[in-house]
């Protein structure tokens, strides 16, 4: 039964434990042997939870004895190594915090725990959660499951793995400008990014540039990723960014009583795209056009005159150093690749800074009027499938980019903040996952939930995994 488990997703394991087909223990036992399976071929866990399957156990005293089960009663998770989590390890990819062990979880923690959910282990990530792949000093560098010479993005590249190699069936990521729907991209699983602050960032490092980051739940399922949305979202009286009711939505809700209005682009300003990426965009273009939903191509012109790559390269080397130069003051052995190449690099002049916040209210303004026109936006998740270990640089349709590049599908929607979520729709002709990217307008995260429910039925590559 074993590796049944290890690839339910978290909702269907919930449902084993209630109904007493599977106990807890069972499960996390599961997954335990499936991370001493495989986690030495990929490096995705850096920190078990001691006491798991303890807690596994009383979970299923406390089922057997009439109380009452949360959503996730007994379900285990995982969370990228930025979370705070009590009395287990949170080392943010880096020696400077070995050994750093908090006193209290995240607020995404601790409400995933209030569902009954276990915690299972930590994962890899880039030093201080800044960079497109999952490698540092301290832990290593993570591998992609479906090939060991590709990396599965970053900063949530370990969590990534770990939910697509059936480590682990649910997952906590963070996000600043591809970090959750990246390496969703790269390794084949689903993650959302909601509207900047529905999810509190308390207990999560860094915070710099507050306004950016986002946290979410990744997983293989679109369910499970709604589920672990309506228990992470609300305000927790603490990050003051997260201030609308959990309960509100702008969206058009899982059973809209009209069409929804979709517009589909793989170009626009962001730049050259993979040949098999636009194709498989377009691909889940047909096919909601054929399940009846009402789909045209679209042109924003808005990305094509503020460049998103470039507005958030000016505003964070400026934004970033501070806190970067501050934790490693004294450590400066102990810094990695990003954090040399931030603090090596020009500094921002404050004319180019208020050009780049200037340019990230335009493209506000441009999301507003293109969302009274259509509900939803499907583009590329990432403009190449995932890359090998240690990029630099890559060439499409002729023309060499910075491996940052990768991003411009995704940074726009972090200046913005806009919800998006990241799902895979194809496949490469070498067999690596291919991803699509859907986006909606704030606080309208059911009218994603309920598209990407959509394209999951109609997907042409459900239930596929690596082979490990």
């Amino acid at each position: 039964m074993g590796t049944d488990l290890t690839y339910a997703d978290a909702t269907a394991i919930a449902e084993l434990i209630r109904t007493g087909e599977a106990s807890s223990a069972e499960v996390v036992q599961a997954h335990l042997h499936r991370i001493e399976s495989v986690d030495p071929h990929l490096n995705a866990v850096v920190t078990l939870a001691d006491g798991a399957l303890d807690a596994a156990r009383r979970a299923d005293e406390q089922l057997a004895s009439g109380a009452e089960a949360g959503p996730l009663h007994g379900v285990p998770f995982t969370a990228k190594d930025s979370f705070d989590t009590a009395g287990v390890a949170t080392q943010r990819g880096s020696p400077i915090f070995a050994g750093r062990v908090p006193d209290a979880d995240a607020t995404s923690v601790a409400r995933m725990k209030r569902a009954g959910a276990i915690l299972l282990a930590k994962t890899n990530l880039p030093e201080f959660s800044y960079w497109i792949e999952s490698d540092n000093l301290l832990t290593g560098r993570t591998n992609n499951p479906w090939d060991l010479d590709r990396s599965p993005g970053g900063s949530s590249g370990g969590e990534s793995a770990a939910i697509a190699a059936g480590m682990s069936p649910l997952g906590l990521g963070s996000d600043l400008s591809i970090s959750l729907r990246g390496p969703a991209a790269d390794t084949g699983i689903a993650a959302l990014k909601a509207t900047h602050g529905r999810v509190p960032m308390t207990g999560i490092w860094p915070r710099e540039p507050r306004r950016d980051w986002h946290a979410g739940p990744m997983a293989r399922s679109i369910r499970d990723l709604a589920l672990a949305y309506s228990l992470l979202a609300g305000p927790d009286g603490a990050d003051g960014f997260a201030d609308v009711p959990r309960e509100f939505d702008a969206g058009l809700g899982a059973a809209p009583d009209r069409p929804v209005r979709v517009g589909w682009l793989v170009d626009s300003g962001l730049g050259p795209v993979d040949a098999e990426v636009a194709a498989t965009v377009q691909a889940a273009a047909d096919a909601l056009r054929e399940a009846g939903v009402h789909v045209e191509a679209v042109h924003i012109p808005a990305l094509e005159r503020d460049n998103p790559l470039d507005i958030f390269t000016r505003q964070h080397a400026m934004e970033m150093k501070p806190p970067v130069r501050e934790v490693t003051a004294g450590h400066e052995d102990q810094m990695f690749n990003y954090s040399r190449t931030l603090l090596a690099a020009p500094d921002t002049s404050v004319e180019d800074y208020v050009r780049a916040e200037e340019g990230v209210e335009r493209l506000r303004d441009a999301f507003a009027e293109y969302f009274q026109r259509y509900d939803l936006l499907l583009l590329p998740v990432t403009t190449i499938p995932a890359h090998a270990h240690g990029l630099a640089k890559f060439t499409l349709d002729g023309r060499t980019v910075d491996a940052f590049h990768v991003s411009s599908t995704t940074v726009p929607f972090n200046l913005t903040g806009l919800p998006a979520l990241s799902m895979r729709f194809g496949t490469t002709g070498g067999g690596l996952p291919i991803g699509v990217q859907l986006v909606a307008g704030w606080y309208a995260e059911s009218t994603i939930l309920h598209i990407a429910s959509l394209l999951e039925a109609l997907s042409p590559v459900r239930d596929q995994h690596p082979a490990l």
